[in-house]
């Protein structure tokens, strides 16, 4: 993990940092070819300069998003907007099915829009994998 989320995660109230502790660590386990940083003030993992997953602190209690969740057909995830992404939100680390998390995990490397260029493509998704 990188030394940047694991502050992040000590600054966050007990509750909330068991949740990003386990939130890290196993994203750091299922992708662990992912790049790790501080992005736009919260934690988010990287495959090759695409952003895949992050969580982040909201009042409702702790997001986490997969950029491209809604590509997932997943029904624990909810997407929110008009680019593909999707979240859960968390108040309790008990809420957290690992399986879920696994799959949904695996699923944002094989399932990715590329985000990356979207500037560049002047808000225009295009599917990578």
């Amino acid at each position: 993990m990188h030394p940047d989320t694991t502050k992040y995660n000590a600054a966050q109230s007990s509750s909330d940092r068991r949740i990003c502790d386990l939130l890290a660590r196993e994203i750091d386990k299922h992708l662990p070819e992912a790049e790790n940083k501080i992005w736009h003030a919260h934690p988010v993992w990287f495959l090759e300069g695409n952003p895949i997953v992050g969580y982040s602190k909201l009042k409702a209690g702790l997001r986490l998003m997969f950029w491209s969740g809604q590509s997932f057909e997943e029904s624990g995830l909810v997407g929110r907007s008009k680019f593909k992404d999707a979240s859960v939100t968390y108040t309790d680390v008990n809420e957290i099915d690992l399986e879920d998390l696994q799959r949904w995990l695996a699923k944002s490397r094989d399932i990715q829009w590329d985000y990356k260029n979207l500037i560049k493509r002047k808000g225009r998704l295009e599917r990578l994998k």
